[in-house]
């Protein structure tokens, strides 16, 4: 986000732990952390593989608030399809006009690449050595237990962007179930005039797809961005909605077998 004017507010809370049961920081029996981190990257990289072949619906809204009015927003839906080539697409189905510049916001590219690829993030085996990873115990996430650990990159590697936070891996699947942190590193105003793009903090709930991938479903951010200029409260909702597998000739494996083409995901259970 890149501030465009100065818009004062009161100040916001971001609670992303408010519906799990206590942590415990117990290490998990019968299998090492290592072997856990081991096992929902290898799962994470056959989800993206396999995300990859379904299409989807993503709705978008971003407001800037002042207090609880809404002072500017910015709202777009798009089906994610194949053309007839097999080529995977965008098809906008909605855009109004943006009026985020009200509130004292603009979405930069860093804003809509986090959208697309950021917040529904992946950690998969590829990705491992980018980042440092931390067990912190074990918790309940409503009827699912999971291994819980905190992420962080190892170093900023040129423009690259990262994500930073924590995430919870089913103790049956193996595999993320929701997301809470944010995209890194935040660019802040310097002496060169540097434009600032300020990013917030949000979470990401995984469902279950055809009854093998945990794909996600909601995203929520509410939170504060500190610019030099003030702060500007700022709420972001995305939904990914109607999952169905393409009938191509792609063949997509998960844990060793074949998948065939299932039912579409159930809809999101989330809704904060």
């Amino acid at each position: 986000m890149v501030v465009m004017a100065v818009a004062l507010c009161g100040p916001v809370s971001l609670n992303a732990f408010g519906e799990e049961g206590a942590l415990d920081t117990a290490q998990p029996k019968g299998v090492t952390t290592d072997e856990i981190i081991q096992r929902f990257a290898a799962k994470e990289k056959e989800f993206k593989l396999a995300r990859d072949q379904y299409t989807y619906r993503q709705s978008v809204k971003v407001q800037a608030l002042d207090g609880s009015t809404i002072s500017g927003e910015y709202q777009q839906v798009f089906d994610v399809i194949f053309d007839d080539q097999g080529k995977r697409i965008e098809n906008v189905v909605f855009a109004p006009q943006s009026s985020l510049e009200n509130g004292g916001l603009s979405m930069d590219q860093g804003d809509f690449e986090d959208i697309r690829r950021r917040l529904p993030f992946v950690l998969t085996s590829d990705e491992l050595p980018e980042y440092g990873i931390l067990y912190v115990g074990q918790q309940q996430e409503d009827e699912l237990h999971c291994y819980v650990f905190d992420i962080a990159p190892k170093e900023i590697v040129g423009k690259k962007r990262y994500f930073q936070g924590r995430i919870w891996v089913d103790d049956h699947d193996f595999q993320i179930v929701k997301t809470f942190g944010k995209t890194v590193p935040d660019t802040h105003a310097g002496k060169k005039g540097k434009d600032e793009h300020l990013y917030p903090k949000f979470t990401t709930w995984r469902e279950q797809v055809d009854g093998k991938y945990w794909f996600p479903t909601y995203t929520k951010a509410d939170d504060q961005l500190h610019f030099a200029t003030g702060d500007i409260h700022i709420r972001e909702i995305v939904k990914y909605e109607n999952y169905k597998r393409f009938g191509s000739n792609v063949k997509i494996t998960f844990d060793g077998k074949d998948v065939q083409k299932g039912d579409a995901a159930k809809d999101a259970k989330p809704q904060k």
